[in-house]
């Protein structure tokens, strides 16, 4: 499916070393993302260089930071990115992929189970639902990818979080205005911005990744109803 060497250099050419088995596994996952894709809408992007890219290669960018460590939480996971990509990178890690789409849990326990990965959690939950249930202030990690903009994000994904926790956002090269947007938002939340570490894909499109570290408890007034948190971004 994928060309592994070819995607073995793009990473190298990156800092990112890949062994032959988190090449195999890669190689399966675009395998299953493209069948999957044929009855379920997982992702618009189908072609082996661009699944290199555009999916594995970004979340690769997210999943080598060391940060990303201990218990982490993927909020609206989608086709498994970068969660499931950061689990073949750091197997090591407690995964848990959140996503409110039942096709799309579907999709991602099939795959976990295709890939021989252990150790990941499955909830079909909005996050804004679960930061109210057991999974409230749980996670040494949260992340999210292409679901909201930065204020918005920060209420899915900062009540999730323990006190010394991290909340990474991925975003495109418009995170540097969101972040300006979003530091009422983190302040509110219990979150402190700390670094805006910026790369870029293969073909040259910029990414960011938004480090806030959380220092306090989040209010217990957090999370509001998701029609709330989009209608009214915290400021």
């Amino acid at each position: 499916m994928i060309d592994k060497a070819r995607l073995e250099q793009k990473a190298a050419e990156k800092g990112i070393q890949l062994t032959s088995t988190m090449l195999d596994q890669l190689d399966v996952y675009a395998q299953c993302l493209v069948e999957y894709n044929k009855k379920v809408n997982l992702t618009a992007i189908t072609d082996p260089e661009g699944i290199e890219d555009k999916h594995f290669i970004d979340s690769l960018l997210f999943a080598r930071q060391p940060e990303v460590c201990g218990r982490m939480v993927d909020v609206g996971c989608g086709a498994g990115f970068p969660g499931l990509v950061t689990k073949i990178y750091k197997p090591e890690l407690e995964i848990c992929l959140m996503e409110p789409t039942g096709k799309r849990v579907e999709f991602l326990k099939w795959a976990a189970e295709q890939l021989g990965l252990t150790g990941i959690e499955f909830a079909k939950e909005r996050a804004e639902e679960a930061a109210r249930k057991k999974w409230r202030e749980q996670f040494d990690l949260a992340s999210a990818r292409a679901v909201a903009a930065l204020p918005v994000l920060s209420e899915y994904c900062l009540p999730l979080v323990k006190e010394g926790g991290w909340f990474i956002a991925m975003k495109a090269a418009s995170g540097r205005e969101e972040l300006a947007a979003a530091r009422g938002a983190f302040q509110k939340l219990g979150g402190e911005f700390r670094e805006n570490r910026t790369g870029t894909l293969p073909g040259g499109d910029e990414r960011c990744l938004i480090l806030v570290r959380k220092v306090r408890p989040t209010a217990p007034q957090y999370p509001r109803n998701g029609g709330k948190i989009a209608k009214a971004p915290l400021k």
